[in-house]
Parts: structure tokens; C-alpha cells; sequence
């Protein structure tokens, strides 16, 4: 993976198009911006009941967008990387339908994980208590197949998204499959998704057990075999990530978006560098996705919160989530919880940029702490462009993730890009990608609580971030030893103004 920043996008959502208008919008007005790009869900279907993570043929373009030979092109210009959506697949598969057509004579039988499957002597309450939940209700969906065969089905998600038996033979050929498809099209980089949950055991959680690790390095090895890098997608324990990140080559730092919105609504660094110290170096950081604003990624171990603490006090937790919805003018607590369907409940649902209020200077301080954490930074489409909460696609699907999937057509895009605040954002992408610093050593430097500085050195190359959060201003100093006289580079990114140079004294 290059050690430059990445866009997550979906295809139809960022000009919308398809795959060869991506790839125009990237070797165009975004030129040489991003080393790679995280295409969301592009299988067919991307418009299920989950935005294209409930795929009816995971081995399909979805038509709309192109198909394997556009992926293909993409893949010239920059590194792709793509989902395996490992735990689960839509109910509209021909797989499905063919087992809800003929029951247990159907070849696909085993595919599909029913309950009696993982309680074969049937589940008392405790067992059912002990499954791990990230949304409200138990894991299970009753259905009658068409025979009058009555089955329960494992869905963690949705009704629509049934998990698959990934230890089955056909569990496994069908993941292969997928890995196969994606390394033949040129794809060099798979995000794991939903794994945390692809093993099931009687009563255990059920979610990043030991058993999940297991089989989390023995797909990744597969996929390695093939010339894949792998992500792990899990929201969990702070801990649990580091412990994640120990076994995988790449698991994202979802404790960093709150964590930076916490040191910039309380002027204190602390947590954020308690955090610096410790977390993986092996992070793909973000600041958002797709998905909400994590709050668990900070927050105490709900199975045990005496003496596992999260990373800031909950109260200060609370705190963070109420200055989000105040930021957003209530927009958030409209799109989140109980008040939008396809819920989670471990995150808020609002753009980065409308929960920081807004605040060009403090969205900017943010994407430069991102950039200079170690890991390679990904950048979503709506964050590319400081967008804002999407309310009319709210009230039009309920879905609470969409206040943050806006669908931008060619001609807002073009407009987007000319704000000073998403120019400001370019450039700091570029300096991201372009300076020798960034291919060195970090350190974490200064003691005061309310400064964060972040430094690079690569040999005479260097390049500082210093962060005053109470006062919400930093700079960038840059260190160059191309000649004799050192330059630097202050940028204040306090300001929407270009950036310039001047001699040290």
C-alpha cells in the first residue's frame, strides 16, 4: 500500500456516474491527490437494503457502474481497494432463493447459518444473552421456505442480510471466489467487512473471539496468496484494536475521529495523546466513512466498564455526543439511534465537518492531525469536499447513515472544489503525499495538555505539526536539506490562506 492518501467513495454517489466518470474525476480536477481509492460496495446490487454491503452477486459489477474491466482500468491509475463483505449476503441471491425454494434438499443448505446450526441441543438464555449485539434485537430472523420447511436464520444485521457459514465448504468457495475475481481485476487491497461477526460459538459472544482471530488470519493468508492486502473492519474496545492490529496488515484507527473532536470541543490534547503512544502503527486513519462517527472506540468495555475504562470518562463521552448534536443544529439526533432506521448503536451519524460546526480552521487543524499520525490516511468523498448533513436524502430513505452519503453530481463537485476551505484540504493532501518527512520516524512531542506536536524525520528531511486546541491555530514547519539553507514552510492552517514560504532565520 503507498504511503499517500486514499479516497473512500462510492462510484455513483461522487459524480454521479460510473466507473470510468470516477476514474475521469481522478485523473482530472483531482490529479495526483490520491495514491488509491477504497471503492464502497460496487456488486450487484448497490442499491439493497444496505447500500450495496447486502450484494446479491458479490462477483458482479453492478451494470449501472460498468463492469470488471472498468475496475481494471481504474487500477492503472491508482490503487484500489475493495470490499469482502466476509459475514453475510443478500436474501435476493440465487443461492438464497434456491435454499428457500427447496429447504434442505437444496445444494446450498449448509451456506447459510441457522440457528439449530450453532445450537444443535437448542440455546438457553444465558447462551442468547452472551451474543454480542450491535443493533438493537436478537440476531435472528423466522422464516417459512417455500416446502413449509420453518428455519431460523442468523441475520446480525437485517432481515435482507443473512449470514453465511464461512467454516463450510460452501461458505469457503464462495469467499474464494470473491478474492479470486477482485485479485484478477487488478484490485491490490480487500477491507474485511463485518468479519468481527463471521464466527459463531454457543455461548460466547460471538463477535472477535478467539476462534475469530483464527479464522480472520486464515482468510487473510488466502488473500495474501493472491497478492491482497487486508483491512480489518471492527468497532470494538480500544484494546481489542491494538490486539486486532497485532494479527493483521492493516486495521483502521476508529478511535481517532472522536478523539480529535474531543481535543478540539475541550481544548486538551490528553486523551489524544494517550492514545498517540499507544495505538497501532499499522492504522489506516480516518476521520469518516461511510458509517457514523464511532463512539464505542473510546468508550469503556461494555462487558466489563470497572475495569476495562475507555479512553475518555463517559461523562465526557456523553458530552461529546451532545456537543455533536448541538454543532449540527440537531441534525445528528434526527439521523441517529432510535431515530433513524439501519441503526447502530455505537455511533452518531453526522458529516465530520457539521460536527465540528462548520469550523473551517478547526476541520482543518483536524485533517492535519489525521495526516500526521502514523498509517496512511483515507479520506471520504463528503469530507474531500467539507460537505454538510444531507436532510432532504434523510427524510427520503430514514436511513440515518445517509445524512452523510450525499450524491454529488459532476457540476457540484466542480463548484465544491473551489471553496478556500477544500483548497486548503488539497494541498494539505499533497504535502501528505509529496514530503520525504513522511516516509521516516514519528515522535510525539510537547508536555502541555492543551498542545499536540507531531513530528517527521526522514534524514535531513522534517516536517512539524504543532496544534495550540485551546486557541484552535497551529502551523506546519517544514525542514529541507536539497541545498544549504534550510526552508521552512509555515502553514496556517487557522486560515484558509495559501500557503508560503520563508527562510528560517
Amino acid at each position: 500500500m503507498k504511503n499517500q492518501v486514499q479516497l473512500i467513495t462510492y462510484v455513483d454517489r461522487f459524480g454521479g456516474g460510473g466507473l470510468a466518470d470516477l476514474q475521469s474525476l481522478l485523473t482530472g480536477p483531482l490529479h495526483g491527490v490520491f495514491g488509491g481509492v477504497h471503492l464502497l460496495p460496487f456488486f450487484h446490487a448497490i442499491d439493497g437494503a444496505d447500500a450495496g454491503f447486502d450484494p446479491i452477486d458479490h462477483t458482479r459489477v453492478d451494470p449501472r457502474l460498468g463492469d470488471w474491466s472498468d475496475v481494471k482500468r481504474l487500477t492503472q491509475h491508482v490503487d484500489v481497494m475493495a470490499d469482502v463483505i466476509v459475514n453475510h449476503m443478500s436474501s435476493d441471491s440465487p443461492q438464497f432463493q434456491d435454499f428457500a425454494a427447496k429447504g434442505r434438499a437444496s445444494a446450498y443448505d449448509g451456506l447459510f447459518l441457522t440457528m439449530d446450526a450453532v445450537f444443535p441441543q437448542g440455546a438457553t438464555e444465558k447462551d442468547l444473552l452472551a451474543i454480542y449485539r450491535p443493533r438493537p434485537g436478537a440476531p435472528f430472523t423466522f422464516v417459512t421456505l417455500a416446502n413449509g420447511e420453518r428455519r431460523i436464520l442468523w441475520t446480525t444485521f437485517t432481515a435482507k442480510q443473512v449470514d453465511i457459514d464461512v467454516n463450510h465448504p460452501q461458505g469457503r468457495a464462495y469467499l474464494l471466489a470473491i478474492l479470486q475475481r477482485l485479485a484478477d481485476s487488478g484490485v491490490t487491497m480487500i477491507r474485511c467487512d463485518a468479519v468481527g461477526y463471521a464466527i459463531k460459538k454457543p455461548g460466547d459472544s460471538c463477535f472477535m473471539m478467539a476462534e475469530t482471530f483464527a479464522f480472520i488470519d486464515e482468510f487473510a493468508n488466502i488473500a495474501r496468496g493472491l497478492g491482497l492486502e487486508v483491512l480489518v473492519e471492527v468497532h470494538s474496545y480500544y484494546r481489542k484494536q491494538i490486539e486486532i492490529a497485532q494479527k493483521v496488515d492493516w486495521v483502521y484507527d476508529f478511535a481517532l475521529p472522536p478523539l480529535v473532536l474531543h481535543a478540539l470541543f475541550n481544548g486538551t490534547a490528553e486523551p489524544l495523546k494517550a492514545w498517540t503512544r499507544q495505538r497501532p502503527a499499522n492504522a489506516i486513519t480516518v476521520l469518516d466513512t461511510h458509517d457514523g462517527i464511532g463512539i464505542i472506540d473510546i468508550g469503556a468495555d461494555a462487558t466489563d466498564r470497572k475495569n476495562r475504562p475507555g479512553l475518555v470518562p463517559a461523562a465526557e463521552l456523553d458530552a461529546l455526543v451532545e456537543t455533536i448534536h448541538a454543532n449540527s443544529g440537531g441534525q445528528s439526533r434526527e439521523a441517529t439511534g432510535a431515530a433513524a432506521s439501519n441503526l447502530d448503536l455505537y455511533q452518531v451519524n453526522c458529516t465530520f465537518y457539521d460536527a465540528l460546526g462548520r469550523d473551517d480552521d478547526a476541520y482543518l487543524i483536524a485533517r492535519a492531525i489525521q495526516f500526521f499520525l502514523p498509517g496512511v490516511p483515507q479520506v471520504y468523498y463528503v469530507g474531500l469536499l467539507a460537505g454538510e448533513n444531507d436532510m432532504a436524502l434523510l427524510k427520503a430513505s430514514g436511513v440515518g447513515r445517509d445524512i452523510n452519503r450525499h450524491h454529488y453530481s459532476t457540476a457540484e463537485i466542480d463548484q465544491q472544489l473551489q471553496r478556500p476551505v477544500v483548497q486548503a484540504l488539497l494541498r494539505l493532501i499533497r504535502l501528505r503525499n509529496a514530503h520525504p518527512a513522511f516516509n521516516g520516524s514519528f515522535s510525539l512531542g510537547d508536555s502541555d495538555t492543551r498542545k499536540l506536536v507531531l513530528h517527521w524525520q526522514h534524514g535531513h528531511h522534517a516536517a512539524t505539526l504543532q496544534v495550540d486546541l485551546a486557541g484552535r491555530n497551529g502551523s506546519i514547519t517544514l525542514r529541507d536539506a536539497a541545498s544549504a539553507e534550510q526552508l521552512s514552510l509555515r502553514v496556517a492552517i487557522g486560515s484558509t490562506e495559501p500557503m508560503a514560504e520563508a527562510p528560517i532565520p
